[in-house]
């Protein structure tokens, strides 16, 4: 196992891929990472090199048996294409959330991950931060009495990025882990086309019938920022509580989880609730989009 080694590739040279790239090419010192080799990425654009990675083409990265697994980081609208393409071709695949932008997709390639006996890994580097496992430890153990989370931020291309119950899957999955399964009860979305502004809020019902608002907002110089306002019987939390620094990066950790799956160290139960965390995710954002889109109705 020691000697164990799978070659990779990294898909797409944007802000992600090119973390990807130096996380690969300086693996953690004894973490699972050690067992993945960079063999060279894949973009659009013509780098030549960056760093020591060379670029190679699609149909090499496709097609050569020294790669075993790629990771995905190009636009949300082409994951779909490029996670079939490198499962047909064999490979393991690392892809950055949402895994893709439509909810059947999502199923499909999930079990053809499964029948060819692949990893299928989505990132979800939200769950990583020290902000959020401080709020989880918080959050343990309270009654929800009903409760808020509001991001902001900056404005996103929808044709690349997907609609926004998509491209904001992040917020969804920390409901989801926080409070566990959700109904959506209504949603609804605010566009104004000349501001270049979106709202987009969300009302779901947790198993024991406690509200849950989710808020989606993005304009022009609008900070990136998540509020929230959670109420439990015995309080509110309206504040992130006190967080350390992580000494490790967020996708360095998800690399090792990867990795990790790759050398069959993680559990069947893991593997089991994080499938269906992820596909229930993609499922409530397609019936968030439906709803968004629905005809306005019309009381006579």
């Amino acid at each position: 196992q020691i000697s164990k080694m799978f070659g990779t590739v990294v898909v797409g040279a944007g802000i992600a891929g090119l973390a990807r790239i130096r996380d690969l090419m300086n693996p953690m010192p004894s973490s699972p990472s050690e067992h993945l080799k960079l063999f060279g990425f894949v973009s659009r654009r013509s780098f030549g090199n960056i760093n020591e990675a060379k670029q190679i083409s699609l149909e090499d990265a496709l097609s050569s048996k020294d790669i075993h697994a790629a990771f995905i980081s190009t636009e949300n609208r082409s994951h779909e294409e490029t996670i079939r393409m490198f499962l047909e071709a064999g490979k393991h695949v690392l892809v950055e959330y949402p895994m893709t932008l439509s909810a059947k997709a999502a199923h499909e390639l999930w079990e053809m991950a499964e029948q060819k006996g692949k990893v299928l890994h989505v990132e979800h580097i939200e769950l990583l931060t020290e902000e959020y496992k401080q709020l989880k430890k918080e959050v343990a153990g309270k009654d929800l009495v009903k409760g808020t989370l509001h991001f902001t931020g900056h404005v996103l291309d929808e044709n690349k990025s997907g609609f926004p119950a998509f491209s904001g899957i992040a917020r969804l999955t920390w409901l989801i882990d926080l409070f566990g399964d959700l109904t959506v009860t209504s949603a609804t979305r605010e566009k104004q086309k000349d501001k270049n502004y979106s709202r987009m809020t969300v009302h779901f019902q947790t198993s024991n019938k406690k509200p849950l608002t989710w808020i989606e907002e993005r304009g022009p110089g609008m900070r990136r920022e998540k509020k929230i306002n959670f109420c439990f019987t015995s309080g509110c939390l309206e504040n992130f509580p006190e967080a350390p620094r992580s000494s490790v990066g967020l996708f360095m950790q998800d690399q090792n989880l990867f990795a990790k799956k790759l050398l069959g160290q993680v559990s069947k139960e893991e593997l089991a609730a994080e499938k269906w965390r992820i596909l229930r995710c993609l499922d409530l954002a397609e019936v968030i989009q439906q709803y968004c889109e629905e005809p306005e109705k019309i009381y006579s």
